[in-house]
């Protein structure tokens, strides 16, 4: 992936650049620390020893944060160090389960809401001294809670709104479950971010023999939902896709409310003998996704990869581990943008995309206030993958 070239030093930083990945996420931020490291030190100009590039080139960009809890589970964040006049990214990873804290003698595990807790204390603990702040949040918190239907709350809409409140500029997310929920707060920046190319260089690194046209491939979205991430994917590599639409017995209630499912029914060409592509932005207990598969297969499909841009797994495994075995899919491919088990990376069918190169190019690109539209859109490099890999097997 391309790095800003030096001709692009002559943009200034917006300030000095600071990383706070909190707890939750501190395996990404380092490896994002690292790639940054490594590139500002590789840059050489004659500008990068004036007083508008110090603290540019460091062999750390990590701010000091801590986030005590009190005996009751209330808590606070400390900033160790001075941010006055930096250009702060703050990391997040609000689904991280794995983290515990005590409350009276008890150990409960962190929840979402525990998590945007502590990057709300963290903005009040810097407390108006940063140049700027910007908030990288992978998984959007209540992003599936994101539009309101009857008497509900709207959650996501008024997280958004409290960060931009509370003194963001940016908000950094990834593959958002309805990106409209931007407009809650259009007065500021929100990107989000799909991971496209990393699942094609992941899944081409990793398997033989495939041949991405459209005689022999296809891109398939398990309902309505994920079609437009389909319908890109497929576009730009060529090929055919089709979708899944659940058929509702609106005859009939479930005990919460919902119309049960009727029937799954497949709209596309001919899908017999292709190996596909099965795309989705999250998979939380995995049944639809697993179903889907099945379906595929008894359709004729060849070789099924499981693609996700969140990887939650809230039932475990299990039902993985049994739907690999019956060869409904080949490869489960899920971002490190989320906690991963270490069961999960043990996993012979599993395919990890390290997000970590993409995230620190955003943020270099960022702090120096240049566009990342050709971040955000990256057909060229997903083209030029696909054509390195086919040339193969000429």
């Amino acid at each position: 992936m391309a790095q800003l070239s030096t001709k692009d030093l002559a943009t200034l930083p917006v300030g000095r650049l600071g990383l706070i990945p909190l707890e939750s996420c501190s395996d990404l931020g380092q490896k994002v620390n690292d790639w940054i490291v490594q590139w500002r030190k590789e840059r050489d100009h004659h500008l990068n020893n004036s007083f508008a590039f110090e603290g540019y080139q460091r062999d750390n960009y990590k701010v000091g944060v801590q986030n005590p809890r009190f005996g009751s589970g209330e808590g606070k964040c400390v900033i160790t160090e001075s941010v006055r006049g930096d250009d702060i990214y703050i990391m997040v990873d609000v689904c991280n389960y794995s983290l515990t804290y005590r409350m009276s003698g008890f150990t409960n595990l962190m929840s979402p809401d525990d998590h945007f807790q502590d990057v709300k204390r963290v903005i009040a603990a810097i407390g108006g001294k940063a140049r700027r702040v910007n908030v990288i949040m992978p998984y959007l918190y209540e992003s599936r809670q994101s539009k309101r239907i009857g008497r509900e709350s709207l959650d996501c809409a008024t997280a958004l709104q409290e960060l931009t409140g509370m003194g963001v500029e940016n908000i950094i997310t990834f593959d958002a479950h309805d990106a409209r929920v931007q407009n809650a707060t259009p007065l500021h920046g929100f990107e989000t971010v799909q991971p496209s190319y990393q699942f094609l260089k992941a899944l081409l690194h990793h398997e033989e023999g495939l041949h991405i046209d459209n005689d022999h491939f296809m891109i398939i979205s398990p309902d309505e939902g994920s079609m437009n991430r389909a319908i890109y994917l497929a576009n730009i590599l060529g090929v055919d896709m089709g979708m899944f639409y659940k058929r509702l017995d609106y005859s009939r209630r479930m005990p919460n409310g919902r119309h049960p499912i009727a029937a799954y029914e497949f709209l596309g060409p001919k899908l017999q003998g292709k190996d596909m592509i099965l795309i989705d932005d999250m998979i939380s207990s995995g049944d639809t996704i697993l179903k889907i598969a099945s379906l595929l297969k008894e359709k004729g499909a060849g070789r099924i990869y499981i693609c996700s841009t969140f990887g939650l797994f809230t039932d475990g495994l299990k039902k993985f581990d049994e739907a690999h075995e019956n060869g409904w899919f080949d490869k489960l491919l899920t971002t490190n943008l989320v906690y991963q088990t270490p069961e999960l990376l043990q996993r012979e069918y599993y395919i990890s995309c390290d997000m970590s190169k993409y995230i620190a190019l955003i943020i270099d690109t960022l702090n120096h206030d240049l566009s990342v539209s050709h971040l955000l859109n990256p057909v060229d490099r997903i083209k030029r993958c696909v054509n390195e890999y086919m040339s193969q097997y000429k």
